[in-house]
């Protein structure tokens, strides 16, 4: 009877301290238990495709100056996140591509004060290595039997496509309108387009993998990335750190050393 309370007892032992490690650092939801590690807080960023790259390197220094915070980053296109902001999803930050989407944003009384441009971005013809079509022009992706890829109008890479297209007078004819600019890219990254209507930024970020080609119509369609610290950021304080980073030098030397013009 006695080795059978001493069991008992282990095991209640046991249970506790299992508990009591419920809250370890894996937990970034921080559930109903309230295990979450005091002080945690997860920061929603809502991001354009195009800075995936540079946001996930920014994160990751925000984390280490913000000990217990936890920036989750939801990337698409503009327009798509734009809709959802103002359809209710949670979010602390948006960061645009361009001004007109923040502006569905800004409009429906959602931003936290005037938007900021952090930074500024350039159309450039994405092709596969040595440019095997020979592309050397904005007119050129108009040669016959060439799979091209834009985004769609919508999206700020395909807005600005327009903008070079009613610029030149050249209209081009898509095999495909993707709904983001990373979209666009792959199309090209896998044999399936022979080029791409993308930022240059997004060219580089491929190390490699495909070619840009520069055409001097892009400075046409300059855009410009606003960023803002939405008005109901379950975050607010948190959010306008983030931004300051981003606003900041150490985010625009990031930004910079990613192919980014200055604003």
């Amino acid at each position: 009877m006695k080795k059978s309370l001493v069991m008992v007892a282990s095991g209640l032992l046991a249970s506790a301290l299992v508990a009591g490690c419920g809250g370890g650092g894996a937990s970034q939801s921080g559930g109903s238990s309230g295990s979450a590690a005091p002080g945690a807080a997860t920061l929603t960023v809502s991001a354009a495709a195009s800075l995936t790259d540079v946001f996930n390197q920014l994160g990751k220094t925000f984390q280490q100056q913000n000990p217990g915070a936890t920036v989750r980053f939801n990337y698409g296109g503009s327009s798509d996140l734009a809709q959802q902001i103002v359809n209710g999803a949670p979010a602390d930050v948006f960061a645009a591509a361009n001004t007109s989407t923040m502006a569905t944003v800004t409009k429906a009384g959602l931003a936290s004060g005037d938007p900021a441009v952090f930074v500024t971005n350039v159309l450039q013809i994405a092709v596969a290595p040595g440019d095997p079509k020979g592309i050397h022009s904005f007119a050129d992706l108009t040669k016959p039997d060439l799979k091209v890829v834009v985004c769609a109008p919508q999206v700020p890479c395909g807005s600005a496509t327009q903008q070079v297209e009613k610029a030149t007078g050249v209209a081009l004819k898509p095999v495909s309108q993707e709904t983001d600019v990373r979209s666009a890219l792959s199309k090209v990254t896998t044999g399936d387009a022979d080029a791409a209507l993308v930022y240059v930024t997004d060219v580089k970020s491929t190390n490699g993998k495909v070619e840009g080609v520069d055409f001097p119509e892009s400075s046409k369609a300059l855009n410009q990335y606003p960023i803002a610290v939405l008005k109901n950021a379950p975050q607010p304080d948190l959010a306008a750190k983030f931004v300051a980073l981003v606003r900041g030098p150490d985010g625009q030397q990031v930004l910079k050393n990613a192919g980014f013009g200055t604003p």
